[in-house]
Formats: structure tokens, C-alpha cells, sequence
């Protein structure tokens, strides 16, 4: 999470509109398609035009908008808007914008990034040992959207029913099963969606 470049981002890992760039999908792809986070390496390369960064990064000299004594600004659509927005399994929940945003501007840059550290350890954990190849957007909006007690109490329930249920550790579709059935039970009594229904 350290600056790479004079000029980017100190914090490619949270978006300047307040993404969470560090829990998306695309920041663990590996090969060119990977995203680098914001204003991370060759970010610019990749998204030649931002207006956020336009603005914030490269007029103001901030890190991100929840920074700025303009925001929020006419950039922004209102928390109820961005949670009616339609969500990619490619990209971060725009779910949580604001609520990062506003985090940001009451507590510091700093206490944000020290909690979205736990939450990427947290994710990294869930792709490292339980991703079957196909639940890592899954995990990455868990990990966005639910509370790090619940990804934390998930994880623990995970590891002991694989134990007492004598799981072998390279049966990951198994062992992805039983993680997301965890975080389904405790999104759904949160009244956090992580699977879009069916219509």
C-alpha cells in the first residue's frame, strides 16, 4: 500500500470515490487484465480518464473525495441511488461508496486503511483456502459488504467444520461450500444481499 510512483496514490487499495479497490475481484486477477487499484501502477494505462482523480488527486493534492471540504459534490449520486445501482461481479460493491466516504471524512484516511487491511487479510485468507475458481467475486463482495466480526466468526465456523468433518485441505469446492454457506446465513439475518436473486 505504499506510494510506487511521485504523483499516485499513497492508498491504490481504496478508490478516490471511495471504492473499495482492495476487495475487487479484478485487484487479485492475475495477468494484464489485472487492475493495478487506484492510481496503483499503470492505473492510467488502464483508465486513461477519472474524473475523480482529475479532480481530487490531481487538482486538490488529496487522496480521496472524503477529504475534500467540497464533498459530497454534484460527482456524487445520493446513498439511496447507489443502492439501487445494478452491480458487476467484476467490480467492487458501489454499495458501500458513501459509507467509506463519510467514514473517511469523521475518522481519517488512516483508521480507514488500517480496517481495510483486516478486511483484505480476511479476503485473502477466503482466496487463498477456499476459492474453488469460481467464488472469488463471491468472497470479495462478502468482504465488502459484511462486517469484519462476521467475516472473521464465518471464516472460524469454515475452518471448524472442515476439521471436524474431516475435509481434506485441497478439496476446496467442498471447503468453498461450507465458507459461503456462512456468510449466506449471516448476510441474509443482516439483511445483506451477496447473491443477486433470480428473477
Amino acid at each position: 500500500m505504499e506510494q510506487t510512483k511521485p504523483g499516485l496514490k499513497k492508498y491504490p487499495t481504496i478508490g478516490v470515490c471511495g471504492l473499495d479497490c482492495g476487495l475487487c475481484p479484478r485487484y487479485y486477477t492475475k495477468g494484464t487484465s489485472r487492475c493495478p487499484g487506484c492510481g496503483g501502477p499503470d492505473f492510467f494505462n488502464k483508465h486513461p480518464s477519472c474524473s475523480f482523480i482529475t479532480c481530487c488527486v490531481k487538482k486538490k493534492n488529496l487522496e480521496v473525495c472524503g477529504e475534500c471540504s467540497d464533498f459530497p459534490c454534484s460527482k456524487f449520486k445520493t446513498d439511496e441511488e447507489y443502492q439501487q445501482l445494478e452491480e458487476s461481479s467484476s467490480y467492487p460493491s458501489n454499495k458501500v461508496v458513501m459509507l467509506n466516504l463519510n467514514f473517511i471524512k469523521e475518522h481519517g484516511i488512516k483508521k480507514f486503511i488500517d480496517q481495510q487491511k483486516t478486511r483484505i487479510k480476511l479476503l485473502e485468507r477466503m482466496i487463498g483456502n477456499f476459492d474453488d475458481g469460481r467464488s472469488r467475486s463471491f468472497f470479495c463482495k462478502a468482504a465488502c459488504l459484511l462486517d469484519l466480526t462476521s467475516l472473521e466468526s464465518s471464516l472460524n465456523k469454515a475452518i471448524q467444520k472442515i476439521k471436524a468433518d474431516n475435509i481434506k485441505t485441497d478439496d476446496t469446492k467442498v471447503k468453498a461450500k461450507i465458507l459461503k454457506e456462512n456468510l449466506e446465513k449471516i448476510a441474509f439475518k443482516k439483511g445483506v444481499e451477496l447473491v443477486k436473486k433470480k428473477k
